[in-house]
């Protein structure tokens, strides 16, 4: 049994840590309250939310009768989660940085501080998710490693979020909220006198971005470069863009002029170019197999990859889609999946996040979004090449791209079908 007394609690200024913070003080925990500032930098109102969140963590604490500690991360966040950011987006791929905050920030400085600075003995965050050792670590087993386990509320299950965990942060984190719903949370914070966070509005989107456009903000950071709309079934210029990381895959472009909806459905970052297709379930905008970089496994690497070199699992690429069969194959530089049906606008960049029998086992970057339909639909009619067993061939992603585009070339018929 783990000895557990001290314990620091992340703070937000909204409602779920609020709850989280007044859990433990029930159970009879010593509290320590942190917040965590990762931005500084004010919006076009000259507002910087994390000055009033402040405040809210402030009375809540006060409330609580619980200490509070102010870190400052502006410098980390900066470096190791928005510039990542920035160079994804300069690249084409559409990043998600919660992962990457909740990785390299959260739980990993937010954790260490606590352990080594204000002698805690677990942390605890208003996360959505369970641990396999209890809500409140009652379960802890020093042989075994932690879980990450699915919430009861799945509406509001936020470990997609968290699928980049490390092992040693998991096995001393507590998730209070692990048994209990939203109106349940908000209902303790009236309950309980922490009114000011319970009626607060729930902070959505990107977090530094607030309510500003999102193509006004990224234009700060990236400059803009004018480049084509192409139609991709005729190869048609049809309007003209901004640059490449005004737009991710699957939103539809609202070309100038054009009453039509065009679609993202793959950006040439060499040229500047961005292919667009006519409706929303265009077969370009479908893919069924993908490639990841190296997996980060949060428990323990399936045994399944290691005797028969394939794991069957679900996937989601979007924490609000549902998850989606999938069958996984390792390679060495990382993972190739299969789908069960073909999914709508995978994206580079984006982490694709594995489940099974209610836990998260993990997840890992998408470094190629597989062939989309429009290709493989012919691949398979014309050249009976069958897209998954060639990827299983292939050493590396950039050798498949070659092959798949030196098959398309040699019919000069179907040469606007490029793999890009």
């Amino acid at each position: 049994m783990l000895k557990l007394k001290n314990i620091v609690v992340g703070i937000s200024g909204g409602v779920d840590s609020a709850v989280t913070a007044l859990l433990l003080k029930k159970k009879g925990f010593n509290v320590k309250g942190v917040f965590m500032q990762n931005w500084d930098i004010a919006d076009e109102k000259g507002v910087c939310s994390a000055d009033q969140d402040y405040k809210d963590t402030s009375i809540v604490c006060e409330k609580l009768n619980i200490p509070l500690t102010h870190l400052n991360f502006v410098k980390e966040y900066w470096n190791e989660v928005f510039l990542n950011l920035i160079k994804e987006y300069e690249t084409g791929s559409t990043p998600n940085p919660d992962i990457l905050c909740n990785k390299n920030l959260k739980f990993n400085y937010f954790y260490n501080h606590a352990i080594e600075n204000l002698e805690a003995d677990a942390i605890a965050t208003g996360h959505y998710a369970a641990n396999s050792f209890g809500a409140y670590l009652e379960n802890y087993d020093p042989n075994q490693n932690a879980k990450l386990l699915l919430p009861r509320d799945k509406i509001k299950d936020q470990t997609f979020f968290l699928s980049q965990i490390n092992q040693n942060a998991l096995r001393k984190t507590m998730f209070p909220l692990s048994e209990l719903t939203k109106p349940e949370v908000k209902a303790l914070a009236v309950q309980n006198g922490l009114e000011i966070v319970a009626k607060k509005k729930e902070s959505m989107g990107i977090c530094f971005i607030g309510n500003r456009n999102f193509q006004d903000f990224i234009s700060e950071y990236i400059e803009d470069k004018e480049g084509n709309f192409i139609d991709i079934d005729t190869g048609e210029i049809v309007g003209k863009h901004n640059g490449i990381h005004h737009w991710t895959l699957g939103q539809r472009s609202r070309i100038a002029g054009i009453p039509k909806g065009y679609f993202i459905a793959q950006k040439n970052v060499e040229n500047n170019s961005i292919y667009v297709a006519l409706g929303s379930e265009h077969p370009s905008l479908y893919t069924q197999t993908f490639c990841t970089s190296k997996p980060h496994w949060i428990c323990d690497q399936p045994k399944d990859l290691e005797t028969s070199n394939v794991f069957n699992c679900q996937f989601r690429f979007q924490h609000t889609h549902e998850t989606t069969d999938c069958n996984l194959f390792e390679t060495d530089q990382g993972l190739i999946g299969r789908l069960s049906k073909p999914v709508k606008a995978i994206t580079e960049g984006q982490y694709a996040v594995f489940y099974k029998n209610n836990e998260c086992l993990g997840s890992g970057k998408i470094v190629f979004r597989g062939v989309p339909n429009s290709i493989r639909f012919w691949l398979d009619h014309n050249k009976s090449i069958k897209v998954y067993d060639l990827f299983r061939k292939c050493k590396s992603k950039d050798e498949f791209v070659k092959k798949v585009n030196d098959v398309l070339n040699k019919n000069s018929k179907n040469n606007k079908y490029h793999l890009r």
